[in-house]
């Protein structure tokens, strides 16, 4: 998919930028697949204690970035083509985390995502791609954007105090078929509306991060070296982008 000079400009003024459709039927199949595995076996859940165990025990029996679809998605050649157009032909993968929510489930609060400690400038660029599997609709709740806030230098959760209510200017996308991605400015405040209380299903969703290099960025997992190591070992920046999985884009953990 090609990316015209006013998409760009769209996004920098913006701060996102709508793929509906994006990923091909094939991956999402695939996707949804592993998803159900990596929650269901408890991998997700050993992932989340090994993060919060901030690494003595080690990286956890498999990472996201292992799984076939996941390590496809994470450097799928038409997704890093617009990231590159977005912010330049260097850049760095941050993170990849995947999750199955069940029918009503909470949202969550308004935040941002830029990874920077303290939070000091927004010189540089940060993009998450959020890949909706099931697509979003009434019955998973949608996605609430701010336009424009990504170039504010404030807190992740300066506006978490408002929980997942409505605020003036914000941009509600709550209809995107299967296979839809978002892309996002990391520093783009947004919040996740929660689904019906019945009648809802589960929401897929695998959200990528990458950053732009010529700055060093926090990483967000103790066993960040782990998942750019088997990245590099599984080759899967097939060549063509070879800063992508260096390590030296990244300051130590914690930042």
């Amino acid at each position: 998919m090609a990316v015209d000079a006013s998409r760009i400009d769209g996004f920098a003024e913006c701060g996102y930028l709508l793929l509906p459709g994006f990923l091909p039927g094939g991956l999402v199949s695939r996707l949804e697949v592993e998803v159900d595995h990596w929650v269901d076996s408890g991998l997700r859940e050993r992932s989340i204690a090994a993060c919060l165990d901030t690494g003595r025990s080690g990286p956890p029996p498999s990472v996201e970035i292992e799984l076939a679809a996941h390590g496809e998605l994470a450097a799928y050649p038409p997704l890093l083509t617009l990231v590159g157009a977005l912010m330049g032909a260097d850049f760095v993968f941050h993170h990849l985390h995947s999750d199955r929510r069940p029918a009503g489930a909470d949202g969550k609060a308004w935040h941002h995502d830029y990874e920077q400690t303290p939070q000091r400038d927004r010189a540089f660029t940060m993009i998450h791609a959020l890949h909706y599997l099931g697509g979003l609709d009434a019955s998973v709740g949608g996605l609430a954007v701010l336009p424009g806030s990504h170039r504010e230098v404030a807190d992740k959760d300066a506006r978490a105090h408002l929980g997942t209510a409505a605020l003036p200017g914000e941009v509600l996308i709550d209809r995107l078929p299967p296979g839809s991605t978002v892309l996002v400015h990391s520093a783009l405040f947004h919040a996740r509306r929660p689904g019906p209380a019945s009648g809802g299903r589960s929401r897929y969703m695998v959200d990528g991060s990458y950053g732009q290099c010529g700055t060093r960025w926090p990483p967000v997992k103790p066993y960040w070296r782990h998942v750019l190591g088997r990245a590099r070992d599984l080759d899967l920046d097939r060549g063509r982008w070879p800063e992508l999985f260096a390590e030296r884009h990244f300051t130590r953990y914690p930042a």
